[in-house]
C-alpha cells in the first residue's frame, strides 16, 4: 500500500458524554476507542486537526493505520466514525486493531479507469453512471488494496459492469457471496444523457404528428 497514515493519540481516563463534550470544546480533540486482537479496549483522544487532514485522503478509510499511543504504536483500521450532522466536526472514532494472521473485512473504494475513452461515451454520446463507489472485501492486512480498479473503456450504451465482473487483486475476496443475479448489483453503466433522450422522444412525437391523417387511418 502506498499511503502511510500515523495518528498521534493519548490515553484518556475520563469517559462519558460530559467528558467527551469537554474534550471537543476545550482541547479540540476527538474521543476515540481502540479494541480487538485479543487485547483490552482503550479509550483515547486524537487531535481533531490531524483527523480532518487525514480524512482529505480517501485511502485513509481503507488503509492500515498506525496509532501512536503515548509513544507505543499499534496497527489498526478505522471501523466507525461519528460526524456532527451539520458542522465540520468529528464526534467519535472507533479503531480496530489488526493482526497479521487474521483476515479483515473492510470497504475499499472503486476507481474507474478509461472513462474518457469508453466506447459508449466517446463514440456513442453516452455518459458514465456510477452506481457503487466501494466494495466490501475480506483479506489479510498485507493484501489490503488501497483501491480496486474497474476498467470501463469497452462499455457501450446500456451495458454495465456488475460486481461479479470485477477482477479482485490476489488474496482479496468479496466479503459476501453473490448467490444469484438479484444480488449481483451493477457497479457502473453507460447511459444516454437525459437531455438527449428527451429530445429524441420529442422528435419522435413530432414526426408522428406530421403523418397525414389518411395514413394514420390506414394504419
Amino acid at each position: 500500500m502506498s499511503e502511510q497514515f500515523i495518528l498521534a493519540a493519548e490515553h484518556r481516563a475520563n469517559v462519558g458524554k460530559g467528558a467527551s463534550r469537554r474534550l471537543r470544546r476545550e482541547q479540540n480533540s476527538v474521543p476515540a476507542i481502540i479494541y480487538g486482537a485479543d487485547k483490552k479496549a482503550a479509550t483515547l483522544t486524537v487531535s481533531h486537526k490531524d483527523v480532518l487532514q487525514a480524512l482529505q485522503n480517501e485511502a485513509f478509510f481503507s488503509s492500515i493505520l498506525t496509532i501512536n499511543i503515548n509513544g507505543k504504536k499499534e496497527k489498526a483500521i478505522l471501523k466507525a466514525m461519528q460526524r456532527h450532522p451539520s458542522k465540520t466536526r468529528i464526534l467519535h472514532m472507533d479503531f480496530l486493531r489488526v493482526s497479521t494472521s487474521e483476515k479483515l473485512t473492510l470497504r475499499v473504494p472503486l476507481h474507474l479507469i478509461g472513462e474518457d475513452v469508453a466506447i459508449g461515451v466517446k463514440q456513442e454520446g453516452g455518459m458514465i453512471n456510477k452506481q457503487l463507489s466501494d466494495l466490501e472485501v475480506s483479506c489479510l492486512p498485507a493484501d489490503l488494496p488501497e483501491y480496486i480498479e474497474v476498467d470501463v473503456s469497452k462499455l457501450r450504451i446500456d451495458q454495465a459492469i456488475h460486481i461479479s465482473d470485477i477482477k479482485l487483486p490476489k488474496g482479496v475476496d468479496l466479503a459476501t457471496v453473490i448467490e444469484d443475479d438479484a444480488h449481483d448489483h451493477a457497479v457502473v453503466s453507460v447511459i444516454m444523457p437525459k437531455v438527449v433522450a428527451e429530445s429524441e422522444l420529442t422528435s419522435a412525437v413530432a414526426d408522428a404528428d406530421q403523418v397525414p391523417s389518411a395514413e394514420k387511418d390506414s394504419s
